[in-house]
């Protein structure tokens, strides 16, 4: 026996396309509505038709009970069918269109009928009530079948009760005008369900725009794959409202921004405080790859706008591969350099030559002398003022190059800096950006300088870098700290503009400050602050820089 391949079976139940679930359940409600109004308007109006028949009939039968002759005529004359009681009692009831008026007795003897037969009869129902002097209103079966009834008492000239009246009014009829009003009831309610199932439509079409005709489960499979793919990517992401605040982040973004829960709902600058990448954020800074500093991080961020007047922006860490790219520009200058002493160091060694076959030894020996001294100098000169490894290695590396350059790169006489730096990188950076932006200034000047002065007031450590370049206009000794600044073109690895930018926030972490004046003579002076960069006498620097990381832990 063959089966119905799975993809071909017939599916039940709701739609899957969201246009037709959303008209299919708004129809169903507006249907639901239009029923539920109906039969409450319907209930309350048999009621009341119901009221009005039972009121008609105990108003007939009041008026019956004060005609004084039908009392004195029951009073003395029997029940007969042409009796002076039966000829007034059917004389109202054809005036008033009721289905019977019935005159009784104290017993319960009808005197008057609308079938003469049942004159002189018992009544059906109870009497007890009306003849004890009750008015009575009541829906009730009797010989003539289902009716609104009123009873009331009937007294004597002496207000004595002598008997009882009672009107009944067909239900058929009150059942018909129930009956005649539903039509036109149902003709409302058609004509409002009518115009909930348009305003359905019109509602359904809207969402089906929004929601591109996607199926709720499509929608919902969106939306787990969103947030798997926006928690899973490497790069940090950041949506916006069309106000501006941050709508939602990633993981990396709160990583790389220092983002809490609270940031949800706040402008930019409201969660990351005023600066660049606020700026990038809230779009008021524009352009593609734009290059931003967050903490001790280089972010490259996108910012691209959304259909709904919001934006997205993307965040990559560039931290690593901008400091390859500075290591990759040394390393170019370092061989530049040594292609440019290998040609000096070529040419020495020629002139050593020369004197050794001119027999000039003592010439010779004093040449080589020279030579060999003038670097050791160098070398000792920096490491007697400097006693951190790391940065003397820094600063006579520096000295090569500028001297390749044909710029006199001096370590002034007042620098003295002992081994007990806290952060010997930190420093590194710092000076390494400086003597490196010093360089670049005073390239293709006569008579070119650079001099570098560091040194300590207790534990406080002074950077001072000078150089004889065109110096910063006062205007701009500010901006020139902005990230993406600068005057040069951009290398090959990527932008400008982050070598200074680094050097203050360094120096602002550290708690200290990075500022630029103009030098003696002209040129630039960049001056460099950092309060408790050194440890104290005696204590070791990688101690000291375990007692600074766990009280800046603990701080946070």
């Amino acid at each position: 026996m063959s089966r119905t391949p799975p993809a071909r079976r017939l599916r039940l139940g709701l739609p899957r396309r969201v246009f037709s679930q959303v008209l299919l359940m708004q129809v169903a409600i507006a249907a639901g509505v239009a029923v539920l109004a109906t039969g409450l308007f319907l209930a309350p109006l048999s009621k009341q038709l119901d009221n009005e028949a039972m009121h008609r009939a105990l108003a007939i039968a009041q008026t019956t009970a004060q005609d004084p002759e039908i009392a004195e005529d029951l009073r003395r004359t029997p029940p007969t069918v042409d009796g002076p009681v039966q000829t007034a009692a059917e004389r109202i009831r054809r005036i008033t269109h009721a289905e019977y008026v019935v005159v009784m007795d104290q017993r319960g003897v009808r005197w008057s009928h609308t079938d003469p037969r049942q004159i002189g009869r018992h009544v059906s129902t109870d009497p007890r009530k009306a003849l004890a002097g009750e008015q009575v209103m009541e829906i009730d079966s009797g010989t003539l079948g289902r009716s609104a009834r009123g009873k009331v008492p009937l007294y004597d000239a002496d207000h004595r009760i002598v008997g009882a009246v009672s009107v009944g009014i067909a239900y058929d009829s009150v059942r018909a005008r129930l009956m005649s009003a539903i039509p036109g009831l149902f003709a409302y309610a058609g004509g409002a369900l009518a115009v909930g199932a348009l305003a359905a439509w019109l509602i359904s079409r809207r969402v089906q725009r929004q929601t591109r005709d996607l199926a709720f489960s499509d929608i919902s499979a969106l939306l787990a794959e969103r947030e798997a793919m926006l928690h899973g990517i490497r790069e940090g992401v950041v949506a916006l409202d069309r106000g501006g605040r941050i709508r939602l982040f990633n993981d990396e973004a709160r990583r790389l921004l220092s983002l809490d829960d609270e940031a949800v709902g706040r402008l930019p600058e409201e969660a990351l405080g005023a600066g660049r990448t606020a700026d990038v954020l809230a779009g008021r800074v524009t352009g593609t790859d734009l290059l931003t500093v967050r903490g001790q991080r280089v972010l490259v961020a996108n910012r691209m706008p959304t259909d709904d007047g919001g934006a997205v922006a993307t965040l990559r860490d560039r931290t690593e591969l901008e400091r390859l790219g500075r290591e990759l520009d040394s390393t170019h200058g370092l061989i530049d350099a040594l292609r440019a002493q290998d040609h000096e160091h070529a040419n020495r060694m020629h002139t050593l030559l020369g004197l050794l076959e001119l027999e000039m030894y003592e010439d010779a020996v004093e040449f080589v002398g020279e030579v060999v001294g003038d670097h050791r100098v160098t070398a000792e000169q920096v490491t007697e003022k400097i006693q951190d490894p790391l940065l003397a290695a820094l600063l006579v590396g520096k000295a090569t190059v500028a001297a390749e350059r044909g710029v006199a790169l001096w370590v002034s006489d007042r620098t003295r800096l002992p081994d007990r730096l806290i952060d010997p990188r930190g420093l590194v950076t710092i000076v390494g950006n400086l003597v490196d932006n010093a360089l670049d200034a005073v390239g293709g000047t006569p008579h070119a300088r650079v001099e570098v002065e560091l040194r300590t007031e207790g534990r406080t450590a002074v950077l001072r870098v000078r150089d004889t370049g065109p110096g910063v206009p006062v205007e701009q000794r500010e901006v020139v700290f902005a990230e993406g600044w600068s005057t040069k073109q951009p290398p090959a690895h990527g932008k400008r503009g982050i070598g200074l930018s680094l050097v203050r926030r360094l120096a602002e972490r550290q708690g200290g400050s990075a500022t630029v004046g103009e030098a003696d003579g002209g040129g630039a002076e960049f001056t460099v602050v950092l309060p408790e960069a050194l440890t104290e006498p005696g204590l070791e620097p990688a101690l000291a820089a375990s007692v600074e990381t766990a009280a800046a832990e603990e701080a946070r």
